[in-house]
């Protein structure tokens, strides 16, 4: 027995390496909310040639309690020979009383010493292992799809990372994955455990940057009760509302009615995974009249109270026939904004040239990227210079046909008129956290899209809209409210069908702040297709909102 003891304490010590596994970064709402969260998966393996045979059962009886597996499935598993492994997917709540258990299986003497054929005798217990991570999303579908989700990918080394898809997942892949692996190098002893010392060495874990959002969970999760009702309410297939910081172009909120689970993401989900916001493009329609209007007022084409004949509703181009819902015999040129005539619009728009107009909705902000941080976006299309030299395309393009936008790309846009003539870059992501250090992501420069004394007048253009035109039922006491409703004829194969989409885009400001407020209504019915019925009461309800949460405060 002697013997056997001093040979035990004359094996030479071995080096071990212990590696930790870093994991991916978290995402972070504005409030502090974790709304994805890495989660280590662990797995226990066992070398079977090292298990007592008298202590068998012991080991069985105290694995099954631990680990919820079945004694039978255990013993199967046991019947291998070398290394098995027992079980998956093992959290790291269920990783530490694993760990405790195989130190009491140690001490209990469960295992025993082998050879493995070089001479020396080895103990190995019970191993518990990181294996690779899990993505976690708290709060179900709340902030999808601009969260995006994640697959699994890379399974080297039997470790399994995983890889955004879409949304702040994809967008930010490397920056969630921009991390480092900890190691610890050291002899160990008899009983396998690492001996710290000099020769040691150490490289420690560091886990990929949180990404902190602009948007506060308080804020999305009110405004995503909204969408949802209004979506049941109008029948719609899709509802979209946004809510941006004016002078920063922060997204303080992005919300759809459609959503899903990313944990769980079903056959019937696969149409809610886009975020629509920047993936669908569609024709804008007479939101896009005060952007056209910007630019007859910058080169000084038309003057606000100027007087246009808008022949009683019905107007010939061509061959072309334009109305109005309502008609008017004459209406003052800032009034062809208020109360939204198509044939207003297709005569004042002949007084510019194809270039200014082409280069107009460039700077604007159309066909180009908005820079949201989010993947795959559609940046739509404008009709080219020849086109635009046709009075037929002049005209439909004044009140917002032959060209597709994206809800981003409007937001932005009508941001302009709230700024200054400032163009900013809309942004989801306000920054990164770094080892405990907040660490803000650059933006891009403002552009000086618009003069600012044009873009003061169509603001005020806007506001007389919500006071006296189609948009009077965004109006809220005590806030200066503006903006645009907008109501598009849908084509499908070419041909216009008898379906919409709604929209209303403006701001709502008190004396402090300055929010830039838009909503879409992808194909409401046909008792509420028109703006004024469906994008501008879910506005209203965005505005009354803001005003709850005090980020807005009406004046008395």
């Amino acid at each position: 027995m002697l013997m056997t003891a001093l040979t035990y304490r004359n094996i030479p010590a071995i080096a071990k390496s212990y590696e930790e596994r870093a994991k991916r970064g978290d995402i972070i709402s504005a409030d502090g909310f974790h709304v994805a969260t890495a989660q280590k998966l662990y797995k226990a393996i066992v070398n079977t040639a090292s298990i007592d045979a008298e202590k068998k059962e012991l080991f069985v009886t105290l694995f099954s309690i631990y680990s919820g597996l079945d004694p039978k499935e255990i013993r199967e598993k046991l019947s291998q020979k070398g290394r098995v492994t027992l079980s998956y997917r093992i959290d790291s709540k269920s990783a530490k009383h694993m760990n405790a258990l195989a130190h009491q299986l140690l001490k209990l003497k469960v295992f025993k010493r082998f050879s493995t054929g070089d001479g020396k005798l080895h103990l190995h217990g019970l191993d518990i292992i990181q294996s690779g991570e899990a993505r976690s999303y708290p709060y179900g579908n709340l902030l999808t799809p601009i969260l995006g989700y994640i697959h699994k990918y890379d399974e080297q080394d039997d470790y399994t990372r995983v890889n955004g898809i879409k949304g702040i997942e994809k967008s930010y892949q490397s920056m969630l994955e921009d991390r480092t692996d900890g190691i610890k190098t050291a002899e160990r002893d008899v009983n396998n455990y690492l001996i710290l010392n000099k020769k040691s060495t150490l490289q420690s874990t560091q886990n990929g940057p949180d990404v902190i959002l602009n948007i506060p969970l308080s804020l999305q999760a009110q405004a995503e009760k909204i969408v949802s009702i209004a979506q049941e309410k109008f029948g719609a297939k899709e509802v979209m509302c946004a809510v941006m910081e004016s002078h920063t172009g922060k997204i303080l909120m992005l919300a759809s009615s459609n959503r899903f689970n990313p944990k769980a993401i079903r056959k019937q989900d696969y149409s809610a995974l886009n975020t629509n916001a920047i993936e669908y493009s569609f024709e804008p329609g007479s939101v896009l009249k005060p952007i056209i209007f910007a630019k007859l007022l910058d080169n000084k084409k038309i003057n606000p109270l100027e007087v246009i004949n808008t022949h009683n509703g019905i107007f010939k181009i061509g061959k072309k026939t334009i109305t109005d819902e309502h008609g008017y015999a004459y209406l003052s040129a800032e009034n062809v904004i208020v109360h939204s005539s198509n044939i207003g619009m297709a005569q004042m728009v002949q007084k510019l040239g194809a270039i200014d107009i082409y280069q107009h909705l460039i700077d604007m902000g159309f066909t180009r990227a908005s820079g949201l941080d989010l993947p795959y976006e559609n940046s739509g299309f404008i009709p080219s210079v020849v086109q635009l030299n046709s009075e037929i395309y002049k005209a439909t393009l004044s009140y917002g046909y032959g060209m597709q936008a994206n809800f981003m790309q409007l937001l932005k846009a009508y941001n302009v008129f709230n700024n200054f003539g400032l163009m900013v870059e809309p942004k989801v992501v306000g920054g990164l956290v770094k080892q405990g250090r907040m660490v803000p992501l650059s933006n891009t420069l403002p552009e000086q899209a618009l003069s600012e004394v044009t873009a003061e007048r169509v603001k005020k253009i806007l506001i007389k809209t919500v006071k006296e035109g189609t948009g009077v039922g965004a109006h809220y006491a005590g806030l200066e409210i503006g903006g645009k409703t907008g109501t598009a004829h849908i084509a499908e194969g070419g041909v216009y069908i008898r379906k919409y989409n709604s929209s209303f885009f403006g701001f709502a400001n008190d004396d402090q702040k300055r929010y830039t407020i838009g909503v879409t209504v992808i194909e409401p019915n046909k008792h509420t297709y028109f703006a004024a019925t469906s994008a501008v009461p879910v506005f209203f309800q965005l505005t009354k909102l803001l005003v709850e949460l005090d980020y807005l405060h009406p004046s008395n």
